[in-house]
């Protein structure tokens, strides 16, 4: 297969050489671990202290990295975006609530981000936390088969409730749902609920999906045994595919607990595991649908090769390709070149409240082996062309 992920003109065709400048800049910064965990506590201090940083936050990392402060903040956004083929999936990315208003508050912009999935076909997907609506806690008491207290079970009939109508709103005006993956600990009860939302929302074809992160060793199992499920009960599965993002917290409450890591041994059994699922649900895709969330090229080359072997088209709505804003513009960018469907991860909400999901992004960048190398030299290439033009 033809390498297409290396045309930086392509990649880069929306930055002015402002803003290439600034995203190299933000990659040279991130690539230094120590720097990065000065800036984190240097940040978190400055929030917790409440000292106006806003401007400085929103006019660097901020806007790198998402769409706006507010939805409608967003559009300017998805709609230049869309102007290259790449789609949207407006995510609110507020996290760690605790409070019953805040989760509230969470379901009714999850709903306004449907209603502006139906409203725009630059949009195709809307998105949502599962600890968006209720707290992790609760989600681990119940994966954890603890009896609730009368209160608990009321605050989780409440969950489910939120659960419910998002489902249903997404059903009923035909838009895909995804539903994002957390911690190890939580998911089990995450599941479960996911599972009764794809038993009753897709019956026909995939509105709901799950999300499987594919650094647990067991994921792989249980896509098989849900696949056995909804044969029997005669509903699609619909599954984002990630490798997974909170590997050192894993291993540290693993540790800590004295029970066995579920992360994969190896990177490359994690790579292995992402694959086998990808093969998997592709084996099944008359009754699956894909979103392939990855930044990693290797894994992209084997799914359009499946498409191509299988004779599926490149734009078959059962399969989508998706990075996070900001990042891996090489892959989005050039799979919307060539035809293929692709969406980015475009999160939003108030500065102060998206900056754990924007620490947890530099984190995860400084972490995983050649991803910002890979970012740095794809932007110095791409800055040396435009010199020489």
């Amino acid at each position: 297969m033809d390498t297409i992920f290396n045309n930086t003109e392509v990649a880069f065709a929306l930055k002015s050489d402002t803003e290439l400048d600034r995203a190299y800049f933000l990659f040279k910064m991130i690539s230094n671990e120590p720097l990065v965990r000065i800036g984190t506590a240097v940040t978190n201090f400055a929030l917790k202290a409440h000292l106006p940083v806003d401007g400085l936050i929103r006019a660097t990392v901020f806007d790198h990295f998402c769409g706006g402060v507010n939805e409608m903040d967003c559009l300017k956004v998805v709609d230049n975006m869309y102007t290259k083929g790449v789609s949207s999936v407006l995510d609110y990315s507020v996290e760690g609530k605790e409070e019953e208003a805040q989760f509230d508050a969470a379901l009714a912009m999850t709903l306004k981000t449907v209603e502006f999935a139906k409203e725009r076909q630059a949009i195709p997907f809307a998105v949502f936390k599962p600890t968006g609506l209720g707290r992790l806690d609760l989600y681990t008491k119940i994966g954890a088969k603890q009896a609730l207290s009368d209160a608990e079970q009321a605050e989780w009939n409440r969950v489910k409730e939120r659960f419910e109508i998002i489902c249903k709103t997404a059903h009923d005006k035909d838009v895909a749902l995804l539903i994002d993956a957390e911690e190890s600990w939580m998911q089990d009860a995450a599941d479960d609920l996911v599972e009764e939302m794809m038993l009753k929302y897709n019956k026909e074809k995939v509105i709901v999906f799950n999300t499987l992160q594919m650094y647990r060793w067991d994921r792989l199992d249980y896509l098989k045994g849900l696949h056995e499920r909804a044969q029997a009960r005669g509903f699609h599965i619909g599954m984002k595919i990630v490798r997974g993002a909170y590997m050192e917290k894993e291993h540290k409450r693993a540790e800590e607990k004295g029970y066995p890591t579920p992360i994969c041994a190896t990177k490359q059994a994690t790579d292995d595991n992402y694959n086998a699922a990808i093969d998997y649900m592709m084996q099944h895709i008359d009754t699956m649908a894909i979103f392939a969330g990855t930044h990693n090229e290797e894994s992209s080359y084997k799914l359009m090769e499946m498409q191509a072997s299988n004779g599926i088209s490149k734009n078959d709505q059962r399969i989508w390709f998706g990075q996070l804003y900001g990042m891996s513009d090489n892959i989005s960018y050039n799979l919307a070149e060539n035809n293929y469907n692709v969406a980015k991860y475009l999160p939003f909400g108030p500065v102060r409240d998206v900056m754990p999901y924007l620490i947890r992004r530099a984190e995860e960048n400084t972490s995983v082996a050649g991803q910002t190398s890979r970012e740095l030299n794809l932007l110095k290439t791409e800055r040396e062309r435009r010199k020489l033009k």
